[in-house]
C-alpha cells in the first residue's frame, strides 16, 4: 500500500471516521471543515452493532460504550388502542449479547474526532467547501477563493447539503423535532428502551436514552416528534404549552420530559430526504454517508452507513496501490448493503410518516401479526443491527 495525501471535505462521523482508519495506515490525511471550533449537528442515534464494530476497529469503541446508552429493544404502540406495532428486540434468542449503542451526536462526534486526531489527522477549521477541481490532483474550493493544496483524493464528507455531490435526492414529506433533556428521576421507562408512540401514521413520537455527554456526566434523553416542514411553522408559531398538552394526551409518560423544553429552540428541526448515487465515486474523488446516499432515520442506519463506507475505503486503499482500482473495489464493497437497506427504508418510512389512511391499517393489522411469526423475530433484529446482507463485501 502506497501512501496517499488525502482531503477530506465535512467532519462528520463519516469523514473523522476515515480520517482516523486512514491515517492509522500511514496516509497523510487532512480535514475541512465550516465550524470555528469543532462541533456537531444533532440530537441522538443509535450506533447499531457493525457500526460498533468500526469504532472498535479505529479504537474509539471503549470511548463509545463509557459514554452511550445500550438498548436492547425498540417497543412502540398505537397511542390510543396500545396496540403493540413495533417490537424488535437485538437479541431475540438471548445468544450474542448484541445490543444498540444510543448516543448523543456531540458524544459520537467527541469519540470519532479524538481518535482521528491521535491517528495523525489535521483538522483545518474555518473552511467552508465550495467545490473542487477537475484533474489528476484534486484541490478543494473554499468561500473567499482559496484552495487547498493538490490531493491524490479528496472524500466528500458533507453531508446532504454536500455542494460536491451530484446527488438529486427526493424529498420526504415528514421529518422530526428533537430534543435533549436530562432523564428525569420520576420516569418508569426502561433505561435500554427505545419506546415510541404512533397515531395512525401521521404522528411518531419517540423516547431514546443517550448516555452522556463528553462535559457533563449527567444521563441525558433524545425525544422526537414527527411532522411536516409545514407543521413546523405553525409549531413555531403556537405556545409551546399548546404542543405541550397534545403530546401529553397522546403519551402521559411524555410529561416529566416535557417539563424540561421550556423553549421552541431546544428542539431542532430534522428533514430527510431519499436517494442513492448510481456511483459514488470519480477520478480523486468519492462520496460517502449522506453525501453519497440519503434516507429516512427509520430503519436507525444514518451513521452506520457513514461508519461503514469509511472503513470500507479504508479497506479498498489497502488492497489496492492504483488509486482507481481502489475506488472501485469500494463501490462494489458496499452497493449491495447499500441497495437493501436503501429499499427498506423506502418501504418502511410511509409505514410510520405519511398521511396514508389505508397503510397503518396494513401495519397494524398483517404486517405486525406477521412479525412475531418464526423466524420474522430473528429476520427483523438482524435488519436493524445492520447485517442483513454483509455490510462489505
Amino acid at each position: 500500500m502506497l501512501s496517499k495525501d488525502i482531503g477530506i471535505a465535512g467532519a462528520g462521523i463519516g469523514g473523522l471516521t476515515a480520517a482516523a482508519a486512514l491515517s492509522a495506515k500511514g496516509h497523510k490525511v487532512t480535514v475541512f471543515d465550516q465550524f470555528t471550533t469543532p462541533a456537531p449537528v444533532g440530537s441522538g442515534l443509535v450506533i447499531q452493532p457493525v457500526g460498533q464494530d468500526v469504532l472498535d476497529l479505529i479504537g474509539a469503541g471503549d470511548m463509545a460504550r463509557q459514554m452511550g446508552q445500550p438498548i436492547t429493544r425498540m417497543l412502540g404502540h398505537e397511542s390510543q388502542s396500545m396496540r403493540v406495532i413495533l417490537d424488535v428486540t437485538y437479541d431475540p434468542k438471548q445468544r450474542t449479547g448484541r445490543h444498540g449503542l444510543a448516543m448523543h451526536r456531540s458524544a459520537l462526534f467527541h469519540c470519532v474526532l479524538t481518535t482521528a486526531q491521535k491517528a495523525g489527522a489535521t483538522l483545518c477549521p474555518d473552511h467552508p467547501v465550495t467545490g473542487v477541481t477537475d484533474g489528476d490532483k484534486r484541490q478543494l474550493l473554499f468561500a473567499g477563493g482559496d484552495k487547498s493544496p493538490p490531493f491524490d483524493l479528496v472524500i466528500d464528507s458533507t453531508g446532504a447539503k454536500s455542494p460536491l455531490s451530484p446527488l438529486v435526492p427526493r424529498a420526504l414529506p415528514y421529518g422530526a423535532i428533537w430534543g435533549t433533556v436530562d432523564r428525569p428521576t420520576e420516569t418508569s421507562l426502561p433505561i435500554d428502551l427505545l419506546s415510541q408512540r404512533y397515531r395512525k401514521a401521521h404522528r411518531m413520537i419517540g423516547i431514546l436514552p443517550v448516555g452522556r455527554l463528553s462535559n457533563d456526566p449527567t444521563i441525558k434523553t433524545a425525544l422526537f416528534w414527527s411532522l411536516t416542514q409545514a407543521d413546523y411553522a405553525a409549531w413555531r408559531a403556537a405556545p409551546l404549552d399548546e404542543w405541550k398538552a397534545k403530546a401529553t394526551a397522546l403519551w402521559p409518560d411524555m410529561a416529566p420530559f416535557l417539563e424540561r423544553i421550556t423553549d421552541h429552540a431546544q428542539m431542532t428541526p430534522a428533514f430527510y430526504s431519499h436517494g442513492t448515487l448510481r456511483s459514488p465515486a470519480a477520478k480523486g474523488l468519492v462520496h460517502i454517508g449522506d453525501a453519497a446516499h440519503r434516507a429516512s432515520p427509520q430503519l436507525g442506519q444514518g451513521a452506520n452507513m457513514a461508519l461503514l463506507d469509511a472503513w470500507a475505503l479504508n479497506l479498498a486503499l489497502q488492497d489496492h496501490d492504483d488509486l482507481a482500482d481502489a475506488l472501485d473495489r469500494y463501490c462494489r464493497m458496499r452497493r449491495r448493503h447499500l441497495w437493501l437497506y436503501q429499499l427498506m427504508s423506502a418501504a418502511f418510512t410511509p409505514l410510520y410518516q405519511s398521511d396514508s389512511r389505508w397503510l397503518p391499517r396494513l401495519r397494524d393489522h398483517i404486517l405486525t401479526p406477521l412479525s412475531r411469526i418464526p423466524p420474522a423475530p430473528s429476520v427483523l433484529s438482524r435488519l436493524v443491527c445492520g447485517d442483513l446482507v454483509p455490510p462489505i463485501r
